[in-house]
C-alpha cells in the first residue's frame, strides 16, 4: 500500500539526518495521500539507519493504523491536525535542529534580516504561544497542532511553511514531504544566520517591506519569475 509514498517519506526522513537536523531518533516526517485519505509516517523510536520503506506506518486521518506493525511517531496527532486543517499541505517535517530549537526555546520568532529568508517566508518564522498546563496534561500532541493552527489562522500555510513551537522545536510543511524536509533545512539555516546577525549587530532590524516582497514574490505567486518555465 502506497509504496511510492512510503519511499518518499523514508527518503525525507533520511534527508533530515544527512543535513544534520536530526540526531539519534529525534524528529519525524510524514506525507499524506489525499486520494486515499491516508498518512504515511516514520515509526516511533526506530534508528534511522535501520529503517526501510516497509517500516513506515500508514494511518487514516483520525490516527488509526491502517497498515504497519510498528507504532507511528508520537507526533502523529500534530501532523494530522495540519493535514486536516490545510488541504494544500502534503507533507510535514519535525526536527530538533540546534539553532531553530534554540529560537523556539527562547520563544522568539525569527526575524527576516535578509533576502535568503524572504525567498521562503512572507514574514518572520513565527513562534506559537506556550501550551497551557491543561493542554500539556491533555492530548499533548494534538494540542501542539492546535497551537500551530491558532498561529496560522487567517494565513496561507504555504506562504509560511514552518513555525517554532514555543519551548519545543520547529515544525515545517509543504506541498509534499520532500518539500517539508527542504523547508526544515531552510528554517535551520535561517535560524543560524539570524543568530549570527544579532551577534554581529544586536541592533539589526528586519529588511524593508519592499525588499522582502520583491524577493518573496520572485519565487511565489502568479507573477513569479524565478527558475525555468515548464
Amino acid at each position: 500500500m502506497l509504496e511510492a509514498l512510503r519511499s518518499e517519506v523514508l527518503e525525507a526522513n533520511l534527508e533530515l539526518v544527512r543535513r544534520g537536523l536530526v540526531i539519534y531518533t529525534f524528529g519525524n516526517a510524514s506525507g499524506v495521500s489525499r486520494r486515499e485519505g491516508l498518512v504515511v509516517i516514520k515509526p516511533s523510536g526506530v534508528p534511522y539507519e535501520k529503517m526501510k520503506p516497509a517500516d513506515m506506518v500508514v494511518t487514516d486521518l483520525e490516527g488509526r493504523i491502517v497498515e504497519g506493525s510498528l507504532k507511528p511517531s508520537t507526533d502523529l496527532a500534530t501532523h494530522i491536525a495540519l493535514y486536516r486543517a490545510f488541504p494544500s499541505i502534503g507533507g510535514v517535517a519535525h526536527t530538533h535542529s540546534r539553532h531553530a530549537t534554540a529560537w523556539a526555546q527562547a520563544r522568539r520568532a525569527i526575524p527576516c534580516f535578509g533576502t535568503t529568508h524572504a525567498d521562503y517566508f512572507h514574514g518572520p518564522v513565527p513562534v506559537t504561544d506556550a501550551l497551557t498546563p491543561a493542554e500539556i496534561d491533555g492530548d499533548y500532541e494534538a494540542n501542539t497542532g492546535v497551537a500551530i493552527l491558532r498561529l496560522l489562522e487567517g494565513h496561507d500555510p504555504l506562504g509560511c511553511p514552518g513555525c517554532l513551537v514555543a519551548g519545543h522545536a520547529p515544525f515545517c510543511w509543504g506541498k509534499s514531504v520532500t518539500d517539508a524536509a527542504h523547508h526544515a533545512v531552510i528554517v535551520e539555516e535561517l535560524a543560524a544566520m539570524a543568530w549570527q546577525t544579532m551577534t554581529i549587530n544586536p541592533q539589526a532590524t528586519p529588511i524593508s517591506e519592499a525588499l522582502h516582497n520583491k524577493h518573496y514574490f520572485r519565487k511565489h505567486g502568479p507573477k513569479a519569475t524565478y527558475g525555468q518555465k515548464a
